[in-house]
C-alpha cells in the first residue's frame, strides 16, 4: 500500500527531479492500486488540462498492470485493442510513457502517472520519485 505520506514523497522528489534536469513545468498523480487518486500536484506554468493526462497515464498503468511504454508499444502493434480497452475505461487511458508502476515485493501497488515535459522525462522523474518512497518502478 502507499500512504499519503509516500504518495507526496513521490511527488515532491519526481518535481525536484524534474527541476534538476530543467525541465518544464510537471503535473504528477498518485494512484493507488484500484485506480483512486491519492495525490496530484500542478507546478506553476503547467496548463490546467495536465490533471487528465497525467491521471490518464496512471490509470491506463495501474489498471492494464502494464507501464506506459508498454501500453504504446501494443497500440502501435494492436491499435483496436487499445481502442477497445480505453472504449471500456471512459476514454480514461493516455498510453504513453510516462505511466509508471509502482511495485512492492514484485505486486502492483499502484501508479504514477507525470506530464509537462517528453513522455520519457516524464517517466524519467517518475522513476525517481518512486524509488525514493522505498518502491521499485516499472516504466
Amino acid at each position: 500500500m502507499i500512504s499519503l505520506d509516500q504518495a507526496r514523497q513521490i511527488i515532491a522528489v519526481a518535481r525536484a527531479k524534474g527541476r534538476e534536469m530543467g525541465l518544464k513545468p510537471l503535473s504528477v498523480c498518485v494512484l493507488d492500486a484500484g485506480g483512486h487518486v491519492l495525490a496530484f500536484e500542478r507546478e506553476d506554468g503547467a496548463s490546467p488540462g495536465r490533471y487528465e493526462i497525467a491521471h490518464g497515464k496512471a490509470y491506463g498503468a495501474v489498471m492494464l498492470g502494464m507501464p506506459g511504454s508498454a501500453q504504446m508499444a501494443r497500440a502501435e502493434a494492436q491499435a483496436y485493442f487499445i481502442g477497445a480497452v480505453n472504449g471500456a475505461f471512459g476514454g480514461k487511458l493516455v498510453p504513453v510513457p510516462g505511466g509508471v508502476l509502482v511495485l512492492q515485493g514484485g505486486a502492483v501497488i499502484g501508479a504514477v502517472g507525470v506530464t509537462g515535459d517528453t513522455s520519457d522525462n516524464d517517466a524519467t522523474v517518475a522513476v525517481a520519485g518512486i524509488e525514493a518512497a522505498g518502491f521499485a518502478a516499472q516504466a
